[in-house]
């Protein structure tokens, strides 16, 4: 500690201080353990479980670990304020004002020298401070202050179990509650289903009844209907025959358009005159041959 430039009364101080805040974490952080084992006792009874049910578990347990988190940084921060508030106080009193530098409490080398001192010279000054104040330590169990906040503490600790263990009643009697929900739903479900397959079945007969009486109109009118199916099939082959007509008008149609087309003519043009070439050809061989 002597790095930090302290004597020994302000080395001491700085050690009170730090056991008071090692105190209040270690105090925290078994009620985040308390947490997660009232989370393991109260709500981990059965083997699987769902996805919406572990994230309801994770989202409940979040809430709890949060709020104390944030509890015991609210409280670090209203506890560094009173103890300025006593230095200041102090200084006051001599006339003088003190400064401080907000960036040091972020410098890292500084952090690590309280780390180490944390663990190395404030356990052996610890020791040294516990033997030599032990008669000074002795009125705490007498009236007073003291007395007044331990009984304190031990009633929140009180009034902390009987909420515990009125919110797992709670969270038993709620998932009875879940339990009997359930059975109710498929129950209601079953019921809807029978009463469906019923409804169901008595369609299907109301269905083959009909069915039964379209076949019997079906087979009264098959004779009355037989002669409509002729001419039917009449007018069908006359319709074929004028479509089929029809068809080959559109062909001859579509083959005049394209004689019609430039493409057309000039292949025919070409052809015109290829002919008359072979004719020409053939004309000058028959005088070649007559020559001959």
């Amino acid at each position: 500690m002597a790095d930090f430039g302290f004597n020994e009364h302000h080395q001491n101080e700085v050690i009170n201080y730090m056991r008071f805040a090692r105190s209040n974490r270690a105090l925290r952080l078994k009620t985040i353990d308390s947490c997660f084992q009232d989370l393991k006792d109260s709500r981990l009874m059965e083997e699987t479980y769902t996805v919406d049910e572990v994230s309801d578990m994770l989202d409940g347990l979040q809430v709890l670990v949060r709020g104390e988190v944030e509890m015991e940084l609210i409280n670090t921060a209203h506890t560094n304020v009173l103890l300025l508030r006593q230095l200041f106080s102090q200084a006051e009193k001599f006339y003088l004002r003190l400064q401080t530098d907000i960036s040091e409490l972020e410098n890292r080398e500084l952090l690590e020298q309280v780390a180490e001192f944390e663990k190395t010279d404030f356990k052996a000054n610890s020791k040294v401070n516990q033997e030599t104040t032990k008669p000074k330590l002795a009125p705490l169990n007498e009236g007073g202050v003291s007395e007044l906040l331990q009984k304190e503490i031990t009633r929140l600790q009180e009034d902390n179990d009987k909420l515990k263990a009125r919110l797992r009643t709670l969270e038993s009697q709620a998932m009875s509650a879940l339990d009997e929900k359930s059975k109710a739903e498929r129950a209601l479900k079953d019921l809807q289903k029978s009463q469906g397959d019923q409804q169901e079945i008595t369609n299907m007969e109301g269905t083959v009844a009909a069915m039964q009486a379209d076949f019997e109109k079906t087979l009264n009118a098959n004779v009355a209907s037989q002669k409509d199916l002729q001419d039917c099939l009449v007018s069908a082959k006359h319709d074929l025959l004028r479509v089929q007509e029809q068809l080959s008008l559109a062909e001859k149609e579509l083959e005049k358009k394209f004689q019609q087309t430039a493409a057309y003519r000039n292949m025919k043009e070409i052809l015109t005159k290829k002919n008359e070439q072979i004719k020409d050809l053939r004309k000058r061989l028959q005088r070649y041959e007559s020559d001959e």
